[in-house]
């Protein structure tokens, strides 16, 4: 009987112990609540319903579903505009992402240097970043316009001749990723919080050492920031992908759809020619590439990517 007891009065004990524990998991669930019911609204219930209405022939508009099973797959692989697109994209992403990478990189060891009216600096190529896409676009239409556009008439002062950047298929594509570096704001801010997070005292050390700039650069600089670099791949990877709006209001697609990317096809298909199930399976097929492509740069990290 004496066994039993302190026995019994552990298990109290332990039940009472559990119980602040609870709470603590409950609060913290109803902190994250917000968040978890807008990635439920916004995120979860509309990728389910993607892959629910690729496997259907719905417009978009009536409220008639029709089961196709995979044939909107199917076609897709059939689709030569499908691939057009997809071509594309895979040609702005890989020349884009590591040109903005590699120019955010420099502008940000730029406005990392004590210079006068750094505060100015910074402020001015963040600002293109927060001007509305159609604004800017417009602008570019001004900037690549044939024969009125400044950017011809400074190559003109060069012997350069007039470049046809929107209307020729072979310039169109290049002319938008062009254009890419315009928002490259973001990612110079954020190549900025990483450089200020390097201690001094390593570069302290090196030059004691006598490293050169270059040599700082590539030995202390590259290797500490690498976190950072895998950080804006990543996030420019996905945005690539989805890019949009400056193809939507400066060429629509072309010419000849030499700028028709996935999302404005997908688009197209869903908006304007009502085949809602056929641009789902797009979309289908999108997040699938961007996270097949994600967990590649994730897998390879391991080799590159330092962190202190």
């Amino acid at each position: 009987m004496s066994a039993k007891v302190p026995a019994a009065a552990g298990h109290v004990a332990a039940r009472r112990t559990s119980l602040p524990r609870r709470l603590h998991r409950l609060r913290g669930w109803l902190f994250i609540s917000p968040w978890l019911i807008a990635f439920a609204v916004f995120d979860f219930i509309p990728t389910a319903a993607a892959f629910v209405l690729s496997l259907t022939n719905w417009s978009g508009i009536s409220g008639r579903f029709e089961y196709v099973a995979l044939d909107n797959y199917r076609e897709l692989l059939e689709d030569r505009l499908f691939w057009k697109s997809l071509w594309n994209t895979v040609y702005y992403t890989f020349i884009s992402v590591p040109l903005g990478l590699a120019v955010a990189f420099v502008l940000a060891l730029l406005l990392n240097s004590r210079i006068r009216g750094q505060t100015v600096y910074r402020t001015l190529y963040y600002l293109p970043s927060v001007v509305p896409t159609v604004a800017a676009s417009v602008v570019w239409l001004w900037i690549f316009d044939t024969r009125r556009g400044i950017l011809n008439y400074l190559l003109g002062l060069v012997g350069i001749p007039p470049i046809h950047w929107l209307t020729s298929p072979q310039w169109s594509k290049n002319a938008l990723i062009i254009m890419s570096l315009w928002t490259i704001g973001g990612t110079v801010l954020i190549y900025l919080a990483g450089l200020q997070d390097i201690p001094q005292e390593l570069y302290e050390a090196a030059e004691v050492d006598g490293a050169n700039t270059f040599q700082k650069i590539t030995r202390i600089t590259i290797p500490l920031m690498t976190p950072t670099i895998f950080f804006n791949l990543v996030i420019g990877i996905i945005g690539s992908f989805q890019v949009f709006n400056v193809a939507f209001i400066t060429t629509g697609g072309g010419p000849v759809n030499s700028t028709l990317f996935y999302m404005l096809y997908l688009y197209n298909n869903a908006f304007s020619y009502f085949r809602m199930g056929y641009a789902s399976a797009m979309a289908v097929i999108l997040f699938l590439l961007v996270l097949v492509l994600t967990i590649c740069v994730y897998r390879s990290s391991g080799r590159w990517v330092h962190y202190a």
